[in-house]
């Protein structure tokens, strides 16, 4: 309810029923109510008003108590100045601090190219609290001499130590994408960056900070993919056959974990034709939940979609997570669908 119109009603009711009912009592609730929603000099005007109400009662109906009222408005209202300027100083703390997640969030989710070549690439990016809309998930698309590169994966973990280590795996691709022929040795600079930044700085808890990562490589002219997996989520083709999960045929490590158990990477080779489309997702998806715990079903949704594009894949899933989760997350989501286009189109 508006303050002003909670006077109004106080006033009212004070004027319009017998003395001992004694409304004009409630008349510091109109500031208190305005600390919330107004800046300071508009709530120290509304008590003053509710202060002059109160004298302009006490004229009409004597034995109010009206100095013990209006002792309490004047109370109240320097309580609520207060109160509406320090709310003023934390909203502005906050507006800043949210300007400095979107700036360090940029660092991670560039602006994405829609087109590479004859490769159509669409992105989706949904933050579990949207008050903080950051997180350890990231993705990067760079086109190279090698073909078109992609990277998407999550860091365990979240807000700006998250978003630090999926920022120096993201730097790390966008450098060795252009520089490195073999996709083993771009898994391995990404593992060393990873390395570097856990050690500068380390977790805060006793576990490790680690990330999953996802590489593709779609050479220029298309027709075969590969596919480097560290402990990602596999991705998912569709296309006239079907849908298809695309597991490692054997699992490489995870990065900032090659160190404990090994570099050994494998990377498989997948055809990828012209109207195939290809949907590369972090864990969030498939953990959406209700509110009874039953999680997206995330294979038997592709399994249907008639979607023809990749804007049209991604805007669909992101209405039906968000139908299916009620709007709550449980995590980031991020996700990249492709498609290789026909020659003609």
């Amino acid at each position: 309810m508006s303050p002003v119109i909670l006077t109004v009603v106080i006033a009212s009711l004070a004027y319009a029923t017998p003395p001992d009912m004694a409304f004009s009592r409630l008349l510091p609730a109109a500031p208190a109510l305005a600390a919330a929603m107004w800046p300071v000099l508009p709530t120290i005007l509304l008590g003053t008003v509710c202060l002059f109400l109160m004298i302009g009662l006490s004229i009409v109906f004597p034995g109010l108590g009206t100095w013990w009222t209006a002792a309490g408005i004047i109370a109240v209202t320097v309580a609520a100045a207060y109160g509406s300027h320090v709310r003023l100083q934390r909203e502005r703390t906050l507006f800043q601090v949210r300007l400095v997640a979107d700036a360090a969030q940029q660092v991670v989710l560039s602006p994405m190219p829609r087109r590479l070549g004859s490769v159509e690439i669409e992105s989706l990016y949904l933050a579990a609290a949207a008050e903080a809309r950051i997180g350890g998930d990231f993705y990067e698309v760079v086109d190279t001499r090698y073909g078109v590169r992609l990277l998407i994966g999550d860091v365990r973990g979240k807000g700006l130590p998250a978003v630090g280590a999926a920022a120096a795996i993201v730097n790390s691709f966008r450098e060795a994408a252009y520089s490195e022929a073999d996709m083993v040795e771009v898994a391995r600079r990404l593992d060393a960056s990873s390395t570097r930044y856990n050690a500068a700085y380390p977790p805060e808890g006793p576990m490790e900070r680690f990330a999953t990562g996802l590489l593709v490589q779609i050479p220029h002219g298309g027709r075969r993919m590969e596919i480097l997996n560290c402990g990602h989520p596999p991705p998912l083709l569709l296309n006239r056959r079907g849908l298809r999960a695309l597991e490692p045929t054997a699992p490489s490590p995870l990065l900032n974990l090659a160190d404990l158990i090994g570099d050994h990477y494998t990377v498989d080779t997948y055809d990828f034709t012209p109207d195939d489309l290809l949907l590369l997702y972090t864990d969030g998806i498939a953990e959406a939940r209700t509110h009874n715990g039953q999680f997206f079903p995330l294979a038997a949704w592709m399994r249907q979609q008639t979607a023809a594009t990749p804007h049209e894949l991604l805007t669909a899933l992101h209405q039906d997570l968000l139908r299916h989760s009620k709007g709550r997350l449980d995590d980031d989501i991020a996700a990249l669908a492709v498609r290789l286009r026909t020659p003609t189109q």
